[in-house]
């Protein structure tokens, strides 16, 4: 975050305006390093366990390791439930207040519509998007208008145009008709199109609440959009706190020792962080999977988690037995 307060300063008009930019964008990072933050908390609680004999004591009692390790799995449950119910939706309300073409989904990094009716076609084609309010500003757009035959009848083209719930418009707008004849002037065409149809329709998935999901999912299917992108998302949010248990779990398992001096705490934490650095690229490598279509979404999340909690749970169970 202060990294990123720095780099903001100049394009920052105040030092607040910076910062809320800052923390915004250190929202976005969240799921991407919590499963590490659990892992390194659980990695790090145990071994003051440890350190202070506390664990030695607890052992003593007669509680198995699973029963020791509750707290942590329970906390970490916690900690993915309010990171879905609440952090995401929190994110995703303050990153829709500044729109940009960051956060679409992009052809060929530019922007692009299209709206089909009885009356032709409409495609526009934009180097760049920001909001305004209730309105969409599109800049160095391009319109093409056709028949219901796919006959070119317009093009448009503007600097500036707008997207409002009132349709598109142009102010000092290039347009020619069908024969090729330039003009200088105004231009205004209601549209289907509003800003929220477009936003709903080219938002990244991760731009979209954990709430809205399931109704957005549910509006893009039946309008044949395909929306792998959006169930991966979803199944993430819905899992993560699977996600937490499992990592969690994996602290604990790490955590494992026998030695009440000479701990080498720095050793077993250097292993677990190249641990988490292979998990990671397990996730993302199963994430890939599923947002391609050749595993399915629901078991591309689930999957890792399960494969770390039965590994890590097959070395607490034989060190305990040992």
């Amino acid at each position: 975050m202060a990294v990123t307060f720095v780099e903001r300063l100049p394009s920052n008009p105040t030092a607040m305006a910076a910062f809320l930019d800052a923390w915004r964008r250190l929202l976005e990072y969240v799921p991407m390093f919590l499963p590490l933050a659990v892992f390194m908390g659980t990695l790090l609680a145990s071994y003051n366990l440890t350190k202070s004999s506390e664990s030695i004591i607890v052992a003593s009692a007669g509680l198995s390791p699973y029963q020791m390790a509750r707290p942590f799995l329970f906390g970490a449950a916690l900690i993915g439930i309010l990171a879905t119910t609440i952090l995401n939706p929190y994110s995703v309300k303050l990153n829709s207040q500044d729109i940009t073409p960051d956060h679409l989904v992009l052809i060929d990094d530019e922007i692009w519509l299209r709206e089909s009716s009885e009356n032709g076609y409409i495609t526009m084609n934009a180097k760049n998007m920001h909001k305004s309010g209730n309105i969409l500003l599109f800049d160095n757009a391009t319109v093409y208008i056709q028949n219901p035959q796919f006959k070119l009848t317009q093009r448009i083209q503007a600097e500036t145009l707008t997207l409002s719930d009132a349709g598109l418009a142009a102010t000092n707008a290039t347009t020619w008709n069908d024969k090729g004849t330039p003009k200088q002037t105004d231009w205004h065409m209601k549209t289907l199109l509003t800003p929220q149809t477009v936003l709903d329709r080219y938002l990244q998935p991760d731009q979209i609440s954990f709430w809205d999901l399931p109704e957005f999912i549910k509006k893009m299917q039946q309008i044949g959009v395909p929306v792998r992108g959006h169930l991966v998302q979803f199944w993430t949010l819905l899992f993560l706190p699977l996600t937490m248990v499992a990592m969690a779990t994996l602290g604990v398992a790490f955590s494992q020792t026998r030695q009440r001096r000479n701990y080498s705490f720095g050793i077993k934490f250097g292993i677990g962080i190249l641990t988490c650095f292979a998990v990671y690229f397990l996730v993302n490598m199963f994430n890939a999977l599923g947002s391609t279509g050749l595993v399915p979404p629901l078991l591309a999340i689930v999957a890792p988690s399960l494969i770390i909690i039965a590994g890590a749970g097959v070395f607490i169970t034989s060190f305990d037995t040992i």
